[in-house]
């Protein structure tokens, strides 16, 4: 059987699964593992996917399953991305249904599919964001980019937003710590751009493979290529999962990253995965008006403590419209409930 999910194109024999281990053949048909079968769930504030200009300061739904069709080293989330396809019948099932009621009643405005990757639960992340998308909410992909054009045309009437990683500009660095290719990522993003859905990117920087200002200044020229108003986020690297002998990322590192793709011409970088007491200084995760540099939004970690973008999304002072989806008159707006159960917003479910 062919698995047309994602760019690896897995054929995959009777009896065994594709490289991320969610699709076994049976009898000729591949079946989805897990289905609706959920290894993490939670009430998140939009700036931790990260996206910084769709919609500042709501709550986004996350869910995420077992299992990501790349290998990498330095993940953050391996725990998740990374776990034992024998868990799959140890977590709590779910229904489309049943975490759209969810978002209403958490008052969230979308459903992100975060944590680990989307695709590898795409059937239903699909049948979740067609429901979501029905009832008035916005559904947001947090994704490696290597889904197939397929799988995309499938979605991409559903799907709003989506933070994609690069997580460098190297092919050989995608082989040799990620099991991937960088020229399927290159080509999602470009594919997500052409069908209108908004994009922010983010890139994990890591200390002595892949922070050489040539790799960040090619990653910036990219995206300047692509379209200088794709906000960038330039995350900082901490020991994790087969990457533990090396530093995190040097303050610094990230602050001269932001300053290279600001003078490659983007409109908005931001240096992110920085505790709050180490910014307070630069202030990287804050946004400025392009045009006269004022102060439109101010963060703090996952916190917006101010935005004075009006409600038309222009700058107050020079009337310039930054680029960013603020408003949505048309969306639905649920106040926050007591939901039954352990579930509490804002935190882990």
């Amino acid at each position: 059987m062919h698995c047309l999910l994602c760019a690896h194109q897995c054929h995959i024999p009777p009896g065994k699964r594709g490289i991320c281990r969610t699709r076994e053949n049976r009898d000729g048909s591949l079946y989805a593992l897990g289905y609706g079968n959920l290894i993490a769930l939670a009430n998140d504030s939009m700036e931790k996917k990260p996206l910084f200009h769709f919609f500042p300061a709501s709550r986004t739904l996350s869910i995420a399953a077992v299992g990501c069709n790349f290998a990498c080293h330095f993940c953050q989330n391996h725990t998740i991305s990374q776990a034992s396809p024998s868990l799959e019948n140890q977590n709590e099932e779910w229904t489309p249904s049943a975490l759209v009621a969810l978002a209403k009643r958490l008052g969230a405005h979308s459903l992100s599919y975060t944590y680990g990757e989307p695709t590898v639960f795409f059937d239903f992340a699909l049948e979740t964001a067609r429901q979501a998308a029905a009832a008035g909410y916005k559904n947001i992909f947090v994704t490696n980019g290597y889904l197939s054009s397929k799988a995309l045309d499938t979605v991409a009437p559903f799907l709003d937003a989506a933070n994609v990683d690069l997580k460098s500009f190297s092919n050989e660095f995608y082989q040799k710590y990620c099991g991937a290719r960088l020229p399927p990522v290159l080509a999602c993003l470009r594919e997500l751009k052409e069908r209108g859905i908004w994009v922010e990117i983010t890139t994990l920087l890591i200390p002595s493979l892949n922070d050489s200002d040539a790799e960040i200044m090619n990653i910036a020229s990219f995206i300047a290529d692509l379209d200088k108003d794709i906000p960038w986020h330039i995350s900082r690297f901490f020991p994790r999962h087969r990457l533990t002998t090396l530093p995190a990322t040097p303050i610094a590192t990230i602050s001269r990253a932001v300053a290279i793709g600001k003078e490659k011409g983007l409109h908005f970088v931001y240096g992110g995965n920085i505790a709050v007491s180490e910014d307070s200084h630069l202030k990287m995760e804050n946004t400025l008006c392009p045009s006269c540099g004022s102060l439109l939004i101010e963060r703090q970690g996952f916190v917006v403590t101010k935005n004075i973008i009006s409600a038309q999304g222009r700058c107050p002072y020079c009337r310039f419209a930054p680029a960013g989806i603020w408003s949505d008159c048309a969306s639905p707006s649920f106040a926050p409930q007591n939901p039954n159960g352990n579930t509490k917003t804002g935190e882990e479910i």
